[in-house]
């Protein structure tokens, strides 16, 4: 096989397979952020062509959106029975199948269908889960790192593919922009296919950074039935005051980040004279400095106490959030806030993840992860509802910002209240 003979390779030159994986799922999550992001390019050429309203496209996105992190505790109990390459080609089949069809759908509720289910439980099938497995399954040293490294695709993606697939789709349309999609997931899943494993011991190895001295633990067994793994997990996480801890400030991380700033910063700009395509771009610097604030927050995160890490991190967000309606809304002002938010903006995954391992065993880390991200995605809910609400009733989205700082600064103040005691909570409870 590629893999067991490009594990011995790399082994004889000290380089460890867990970057192979991490390289592979970098990949895999890169383009799968791009089809996440892909359909905000092409409401208005779909509005054009079949004149579909912008709620009914609205809705499709928003169906998506709900179903990628309710997916997520079940896609961790889907890759413990079923294995990581398994399931994350399983996944990218239902996304390019679904894709595939769009090409030719002509009615709304196949857009639903299409854009809305499939393409949210596809993508939900991995979502951060899939790295969060990873880096618990093939890392002892340097997890946060590539905790980093991985969820930093997520901005890499949208990076990379929206102004690419804008361009196509003003020059040439949006059904070849969506086969290029397509292309590439297919060049993902011949990466996965060929050296994707699910464990170190697969390729002969033990996890990075593990010295050989303690048993490793026993994975679940193969057939653990899927909703009673999640299930039982949220049972028996949700005694630990960790677990509620780590759930509120990642509900709070989801309202202040998806929820608010994604959906309605540019139109909050608007509100104040700045052009479409300048907080467009405001966005888009927000993903650079994204990209390496997470990583520098998963290397962080294997050095330092991860706890006063999550209470910098959410500090400053809500400092930052306060801060943006005093800036006039002018260039200067908002590039700094451009600065210090995107460097926040999803830093408080690799602690998050590195905290739910020690509190919760290495195996059922992903599971338990899988709520702790459930909460995150209705954190983002609420505040999307609410600041439109915000901006209905009391014509200003202003208000939604101050309570999300004010937010921040309360996770900031709990994410100090979890146990320093790592024992993990889960370690001898059965799945």
């Amino acid at each position: 096989m590629i893999s067991n003979w490009l594990a011995g390779s790399l082994a004889r030159r000290n380089i460890h397979y867990g970057w192979v994986m991490v390289g592979v799922t970098f990949l895999a999550a890169l383009i799968s952020a791009g089809t996440v992001g892909a359909p905000g390019v092409f409401i208005v050429p779909l509005q054009h062509e079949f004149g579909w309203t912008t709620a009914e496209i609205s809705s499709a996105l928003s169906v998506r959106f709900i179903l990628f992190g309710l997916m997520a505790p079940f896609a961790a109990a889907l890759l413990n029975r079923y294995g990581l390459r398994n399931v994350t080609l399983a996944a990218q089949l239902i996304v390019v199948s679904a894709l595939l069809a769009s090409l030719a759908m002509t009615k709304v509720w196949q857009l639903m269908l299409l854009w809305g289910v499939l393409i949210g439980i596809g993508t939900g099938m991995t979502a951060l889960v899939l790295g969060a497995t990873i880096a618990t399954r093939w890392f002892v040293a340097r997890r946060g790192l590539a905790v980093g490294i991985l969820t930093a695709s997520v901005a890499t993606g949208q990076l990379l593919f929206l102004p690419l697939l804008a361009s196509l789709t003003e020059r040439l349309g949006w059904r070849i922009a969506l086969a290029l999609v397509c292309a590439a997931l297919g060049v993902a899943a011949l990466a996965v296919l060929l050296l994707m494993r699910d464990r170190p011991s697969d390729v002969g190895l033990r996890p990075f950074g593990d010295d050989g001295k303690a048993p490793l633990p026993a994975p679940p067994p193969a057939n653990a039935p899927i909703v009673a793994a999640a299930l039982g997990t949220l049972r028996d996480a949700s005694k630990s005051p960790s677990f509620w801890i780590l759930f509120a400030t990642f509900f709070i991380c989801g309202a202040s980040t998806n929820g608010l700033v994604q959906v309605h910063l540019i139109p909050m700009c608007l509100d104040f004279g700045i052009p479409q395509v300048q907080a467009a771009s405001l966005l888009a610097a927000m993903g650079i400095f994204d990209f390496f604030g997470t990583i520098v927050s998963g290397w962080l995160s294997d050095r330092y106490d991860n706890r006063w890490l999550l209470f910098w991190y959410y500090g400053l967000r809500g400092l930052s959030l306060l801060f943006l309606p005093f800036t006039d809304f002018s260039f200067y002002g908002l590039s700094l806030f451009a600065m210090f938010y995107g460097l926040d903006w999803i830093a408080t995954v690799p602690p998050t993840v590195r905290l739910t391992a020690q509190r919760f065993g290495a195996e059922r880390a992903n599971l338990v992860f899988g709520w702790i991200f459930a909460g995150h995605q209705l954190g983002a809910g609420t505040a999307a509802f609410g600041a439109g609400l915000s901006r209905t009733v009391l014509a200003s989205y202003l208000p939604a910002f101050f309570i999300a700082g004010a937010l921040c600064l309360v996770a900031a103040l709990i994410a100090l209240a979890i146990s320093r005691q790592p024992k993990p909570a889960l370690a001898t409870s059965a799945p």
